[in-house]
């Protein structure tokens, strides 16, 4: 790396903070190192020229650093807060996930432009497949916190996330994204470095923090924010694995694939949802398990293998009708388990070509879900039932279904909505060319709703 050309002021103030000498500093950047399975050499002489701006750490050192002076401190210490990342860059894929979530929080709060600019990968939707979480594990439970977490402090979390993805559903995913992301980054990510009276709640922190981490990505998806939104999704799926290796971890894995089928990009998806029904099944619900299924059933029918799909499909009916134990918080969030098996097995018939297929299956999903309480959900399945009856040259149907999903999308901040609205526009030129009724109206309004 090419040595800075001025002093970093940044990380000798953080060290003064701590109150430790370089050579105190440098013995906790080689014990962290060897807790990872790395062994360094770093010694005061390194310290003092990374203070001095001579030279910078290499590899994952910089790390290393940042979790010394967190342990020092008693509090989150990111890279770029002590100089050593420029703001606008994008954290590695290794770095510590309570670390990580800090830094996009902080970056979303603060408009950085690495955030607004971050790329969706295919690449990406692989991550879990490579992550190595006992190497994270460890570097997370060698930690020694004085501030102490209970289960009320989990609680507030909790009722902040179901607070604000009960708003989602109604406002879009522009209503309250800074005081989601605020609270995550300055709140939230910093109680993962308490002490916990026992297993149990350590787990419960992890898990309410990866939910919140979920809907702060969720959020961007509907946005249509995508880089920032799978690097949440990431990051989300690294803390699932501390709270629940099998489970929880195993939704994050469907959150990443439900992305990039959503956008088309079915790469990595059939072995990514298999991963997860391997962590999964035997360890969750069966509402839960449905929607492990049905995601399945989507990433084989995007890449054309229809038997499979088809397959996944039945299991996913089956599952749904076990009555085995309570649904959990992690996947309680997408709804009504039965709706969302209906809106995902309409849009695997949509692959598969059976419109007819996927409009019962939306109207079915009509049923399923509260129009007061799932607004956006409502509206966009209302866009969909739309397509699936113009497929099948049923205009005047089609003509009434968008207009009631203009309706819905009234008020509602969200990306997704606009894309709908938008892709009807060259089916509604051709209605108006053939004076289908009400298609001149809805033309009009679908523009007064994208200006």
């Amino acid at each position: 790396m090419k040595a800075p050309s001025t002093p970093n002021p940044r990380l000798r103030d953080t060290i003064e903070s701590a109150g430790c000498t370089y050579d105190a500093l440098a013995r906790d950047v080689r014990r962290i190192a060897a807790e990872n399975g790395e062994l360094l050499q770093t010694n005061k002489s390194a310290i003092s020229h990374w203070a001095n701006g001579t030279r910078s750490p290499s590899g994952r050192t910089g790390q290393y650093l940042a979790e010394a002076l967190s342990r020092r401190l008693d509090r989150v210490v990111t890279p770029t807060e002590i100089g050593l990342r420029s703001p606008d860059a994008q954290s590695s894929p290794e770095t510590d996930p309570v670390t990580a979530i800090t830094d996009l929080g902080r970056a979303d709060v603060e408009r950085r432009r690495f955030l607004a600019i971050a790329a969706f990968t295919t690449a990406g939707v692989a991550m879990p497949l490579l992550h190595d979480h006992e190497a994270t594990s460890r570097m997370l439970r060698a930690r020694t916190a004085r501030s102490l977490v209970g289960s009320v402090d989990i609680d507030v979390v909790r009722q902040i996330t179901e607070a604000f993805s009960a708003a989602d559903e109604r406002l879009g995913g522009g209503h309250g994204l800074t005081t989601v992301t605020a609270y995550l980054a300055d709140t939230a990510a910093p109680m993962l470095r308490g002490r916990f009276p026992s297993e149990p709640l350590r787990k419960a922190a992890f898990g309410a923090v990866a939910e919140l981490a979920y809907l702060a990505g969720w959020k961007h998806h509907d946005l249509g924010n995508e880089g920032a939104a799978q690097r949440y999704y990431q990051v989300g799926y690294q803390l699932a694995c501390e709270a629940d290796p099998h489970g929880h971890a195993a939704w994050m894995m469907r959150a990443l694939a439900h992305q990039a089928l959503s956008l088309k990009q079915p790469q990595h998806c059939v072995e990514l949802v298999e991963g997860s029904l391997r962590l999964g099944l035997g360890h969750v619900d069966g509402q839960t398990e449905a929607l492990l299924h049905i995601t399945h059933a989507r990433a084989y029918a995007a890449v054309g293998e229809n038997p499979s799909a088809g397959r996944a499909l039945l299991a996913a009916e089956d599952a749904l009708q076990r009555e085995d134990g309570p649904q959990p918080s992690f996947s309680r969030v997408s709804g009504p388990a039965a709706g969302t098996v209906a809106s995902h097995t309409a849009r695997t018939l949509t692959d598969l070509a059976d419109h007819l297929g996927t409009e019962q299956q939306h109207r079915d999903a009509l049923t399923r879900w509260d129009p007061e309480k799932y607004k956006r959900v409502h509206a966009l399945t209302h866009a969909d039932l739309g397509d699936s009856l113009a497929a099948q040259a049923r205009a005047d149907e089609a003509v009434a279904a968008w207009a009631q999903a203009l309706v819905l999308m009234e008020g509602v901040t969200s990306e997704r909505t606009r894309k709908a609205i938008s892709s009807i526009r060259s089916t509604l030129a051709v209605y108006q060319r053939r004076r289908v009724p009400g298609a001149s109206d809805l033309a009009r309004c679908a523009r007064e709703a994208l200006a």
